[in-house]
């Protein structure tokens, strides 16, 4: 465990699925500005200045912080492999306009059918001594034929309304028991619905009604006939046979369960910020709620169906809705923060204590809480079994709450960490170290966001818990937990040193408490890992000329044992690829290090003197030239034996191969 494959890194090997959006690099998500989230501009929200790009339709949905002078801001935010993260996922990844789902087909319908009368009609009127007359039947028609043609519409639209409703009310009742029973609500409210279920009975009744007022007369006398009725009616037979393929097409599309999850998501934001006098704060507060236990229900139901697409559309939805509503939330009444009444009782807040209660009532962030208790459910049953899902997960949480940095929400910042936190203490429970591995690359990608506001306390804050959750980690027999919050650690440290950050100092002091005494040779192998990440931001340093940073790593290992070291030395000089060799969501050797930090490093070595073995010539003459090599690590005899052996592994057990053959 955490040892060196062929060629000498370690890494989680986890293939991503198809809609897998854990896809995250190391660079940080947030530039922040150089102003503070405490001095907010005036004229902003919290100092900034929030702008949101959407793209045009099926485009992806990006958060942008606008750049002021003096102001604290924040780049786009993306996932750091450069693919862009989408807000809102459109079915067939693009949006149906109604033309396409209702005036293009209903116009080749329309048009097909009047081509095919008038040219059927040409050809039989071409013998006719007076074809004008003939076309005048179609205004004029025979009293007979009229009523007979009038009678039989209504029996033509009646069986046309049975088949809508039968079709419509099976396929609404399978959505509904398949995602959610909002489906039926929300279908019978949709105006469309009803305006065609409508019109059709319209039609039957208009067809009945002028077939009553028929009046042949008796022998040669004409009677009442409603020309006029007559042509109506059978305009609108036509249009109830014509537009039925149309609409049920719209019916298919408006019961795609991502536009259902969409309609949800408006649904709720648009009943919080309704200023209708109807709509009361406890029911706004009840809606609120239902909508987002539905969004998540929706989700569930997918994930037991494995609907990978709808899940991680519904997860997006409950992001977006917390977003939207920071927006809105200024205009919010006192009483709607109140967790109080039924808002009380709901099975989230249920059985907190009257203390808690007040906390989040104080702090006004019920709904985001709400929110992100759906959040941790979906977490917990996706673990090892769709780990998409977590990734997605941990995801939005990040962009939580890096939109609550930009904006000075701190009180959404805390909760949205102290939900990363309750993320990873159900991965270790769970033994899911593939899910650890991603959830950990989105922290620190907050944390590297952090760095840029209230001089990098916050950074700080989740660095300490990365050394908590380490540790727990490793005491739970997952050693490789604890060295991938390691290298986290190895590269925030770096960035925060890049940055110039005050907290600076005091991440590398955490950094170097991260190993502790190894407890069994399986956790001795990912201490091993710890090293080589103290050891890269070593390099690091020695390359940016701090060798005062560098010593301090020195002396935090001055008292490791020689072949320890050694083996280490070995192992990351052995490393030639800045790629790992599985597909994996990082895609990045951790052990690597470039041709310059190898230098460095084995300048770091030197520090040891003697009392390390030397580079064998095999590592010392392929990976770093001679004249590069200090003199205490330039030549001499093999390297040591427990270095002759790498092991492999993610924390499932671990196997023995080979060191590669020289080339």
């Amino acid at each position: 465990m955490g040892g060196t494959p062929p060629g000498g890194t370690r890494e989680v090997g986890d293939a991503a699925g198809s809609g897998s959006a854990a896809d995250s690099g190391s660079g940080s998500a947030v530039e922040p500005g150089s102003g503070s989230a405490a001095d907010p501009e005036p004229g902003s929200v919290g100092g900034v200045g929030v702008a949101w790009a959407r793209a045009a339709a099926g485009a992806s949905h990006i958060i942008t912080i606008s750049r002021r002078p003096g102001a604290v801001t924040a780049a786009s935010i993306a996932n750091a492999a450069g693919a862009r993260l989408r807000f809102r996922m459109d079915p067939g990844g693009q949006r149906t306009s109604p033309f396409r789902i209702w005036l293009l087909p209903f116009s080749i319908l329309v048009g097909t059918s009047l081509a095919v009368f008038v040219i059927t009609f040409v050809i039989d009127t071409a013998d006719e001594p007076d074809p004008a007359a003939v076309w005048r039947l179609l205004f004029h028609p025979n009293p007979s034929s009229a009523l007979g043609a009038i009678s039989n519409a209504a029996e033509v639209v009646a069986a046309v309304l049975g088949i809508a409703i039968t079709v419509v009310a099976i396929i609404v009742e399978l959505a509904s028991n398949r995602y959610t029973h909002r489906i039926t609500e929300l279908f019978v409210s949709e105006p469309i619905n009803f305006a065609v279920m409508g019109f059709f009975v319209v039609t039957a009744v208009q067809c009945l009604a002028v077939s009553i007022v028929f009046d042949m007369g008796e022998g040669a006398t004409l009677g009442f006939v409603p020309f006029v009725g007559g042509a109506v009616s059978m305009v609108m037979l036509g249009l109830s046979l014509v537009i039925l393929l149309p609409y049920f097409a719209f019916v298919f599309k408006f019961l795609n369960p991502v536009e259902i999850v969409e309609r949800i998501r408006r649904h709720t934001l648009d009943t919080i910020d309704s200023r209708r006098a109807s709509w009361t704060i406890e029911r706004k507060q009840t809606e609120a709620v239902r909508g987002i236990e539905q969004l998540a229900d929706v989700a569930l139901n997918a994930m037991e169906h494995k609907d990978k697409g709808v899940s991680m559309a519904s997860a997006d939805a409950l992001r977006e809705l917390v977003l939207d509503y920071q927006r809105m939330r200024s205009r919010m009444p006192e009483p709607w923060f109140a967790v109080v009444g039924d808002l009380a009782v709901n099975p989230d807040f249920v059985s907190m204590s009257n203390a808690v209660l007040e906390s989040v009532t104080e702090r006004r962030i019920w709904l985001e809480m709400k929110v992100l208790r759906q959040y941790q459910t979906l977490y917990n049953e996706a673990l090892n079994r769709m780990r998409d899902m977590n990734y997605l997960i941990a995801i939005n949480t990040r962009l939580v709450a890096e939109a609550a940095l930009a904006s000075g929400h701190r009180e959404l910042f805390d909760l949205a960490v102290k939900f990363f936190n309750t993320y990873l203490r159900s991965t270790v429970n769970a033994k899911d170290v593939r899910t650890a591995y991603n959830v950990f690359n989105q922290y620190r990608l907050l944390a590297e966001s952090a760095l840029g506001y209230a001089d990098g306390k916050h950074a700080v804050e989740i660095a300490r818990y990365f050394k908590y959750y380490g540790g727990v980690s490793f005491t739970a027999k997952l050693p490789f937990i604890l060295e991938t919050a390691a290298y986290d650690l190895c590269s925030l440290n770096e960035l925060a040193y890049e940055r110039d950050s005050p907290a600076a100092r005091e991440l590398l002091r955490i950094f170097l408490q991260v190993d502790r005494e190894s407890e069994s040779e399986v956790q001795e192998t990912s201490l091993r890992g710890v090293r080589k990440a103290q050891i890269k931001l070593a390099t690091f340093y020695l390359l940016k000329g701090d060798e005062e940073l560098a010593r301090e790593v020195f002396r935090d290992m001055h008292g490791e044992s020689p072949e320890r070291l050694a083996s280490i030395r070995n192992e990351l000089l052995a490393v030639r690829s800045s790629e790992f060799w599985e597909i994996s969501d990082r895609g990045v050797n951790f052990d690597y290090l470039p041709p310059k930090r190898k230098r460095r490093m084995l300048e770091f070595f030197g520090w040891f003197g003697d009392r390390l073995p030397p580079v064998p010539d095999r590592i010392s003459g392929e990976v770093v030239p001679d004249a590069a090599l200090p003199a205490s690590s330039s030549a001499g005899s093999e390297r040591a034996g427990d270095s002759n052996e790498m092991l492999a592994g993610i924390g499932l057990g671990t196997e023995t191969i080979p060191p590669p053959e020289p080339n």
